[in-house]
């Protein structure tokens, strides 16, 4: 198979397949997101293997080069730091360069710290949306929660340790008792999954945390799902020509649903 995608540990080194470990043993080169990082996988395991780097900041120039040598047949191991290749990581480009030319691409699945976070979140797993790393705006948080109080479903996210804290307390003043649980350093020595409501959460980490964070929203409730009504409610006082500002805090003090909340889904 000319290019292996393969997961590999979100932590713990030892959370690797077997059939991943024997890809990276036999292929002619491995793709790396950072080739420090992998060389430190590979030497846990006793693998040598050639690494060429592959990032965000390569990937467009490196799928040019490496597609003739695919088509060629040459046996590629794409890996990014941790996870699968293509989620939040480098590799959905040279994917899907290498299916639109005819190349074959197997997938080799592992670790999944979507998966691993969203079961020790003990929420409800039936029925769940990634979103990938939330976005970094506050505006832009706003209009999420949002679209969230409508959501019945659980809600996946990656967040910067960096950012973490103002990302909670723009959560916590938009959905306050939205179930939340913030799942750190998962697999590793230090792990941790705090769970709550979403005002708990954001004073747990208010002062700020470090590690890998996954946040996971749990279902809104049944008064979260009322605020359409709430949504109409704006919607039909901006008909009748008042301001949008102003029609988000009138209808918020007469309902309690924060008017930031309001007047960003409005727009």
């Amino acid at each position: 198979m000319p290019l292996a995608v393969c997961a590999t540990p979100i932590g713990n080194l030892e959370d690797i397949t077997l059939r991943v470990l024997r890809e990276l043993g036999e292929a002619e080169v491995v793709l790396c997101e950072d080739t420090r990082h992998t060389r430190v996988l590979l030497e846990r395991h006793g693998i040598q293997a050639r690494l060429l780097s592959y990032h965000e900041h390569n990937e467009a120039k490196r799928t040019a080069e490496l597609l003739p040598r695919l088509q060629a047949g040459e046996r590629l191991a794409l890996v990014s730091d941790a996870g699968m290749p293509g989620i939040s990581d480098p590799g959905a480009r040279l994917v899907v360069a290498a299916l639109e030319n005819g190349v074959p691409v197997s997938v080799l699945p592992g670790p999944s710290a979507v998966e691993t976070a969203l079961v020790a979140s003990g929420f409800d797993a039936a029925r769940y949306q990634f979103i990938g790393f939330l976005p970094r705006s506050q505006a832009q948080l706003g209009t999420l929660w949002g679209e969230l109080a409508h959501l019945r479903h659980t809600l996946v996210a990656f967040e910067s340790p960096q950012r973490l804290a103002r990302s909670l307390a723009s959560l916590a003043e938009a959905l306050p008792d939205r179930p939340v649980a913030v799942c750190r350093e998962l697999t590793k020595r230090f792990e941790e999954v705090a769970r709550g409501s979403a005002a708990e959460v954001a004073e747990r980490f208010a002062g700020g945390t470090k590690g890998e964070i996954t946040l996971i929203l749990g279902p809104g409730t049944e008064v979260e799902a009322g605020n359409e009504s709430a949504l109409e409610a704006v919607a039909e006082l901006l008909a009748a020509g008042t301001p949008r500002r102003a029609a988000a805090e009138v209808v918020s003090r007469l309902t309690g649903v924060p008017k930031n909340q309001l007047y960003d889904a409005s727009l």
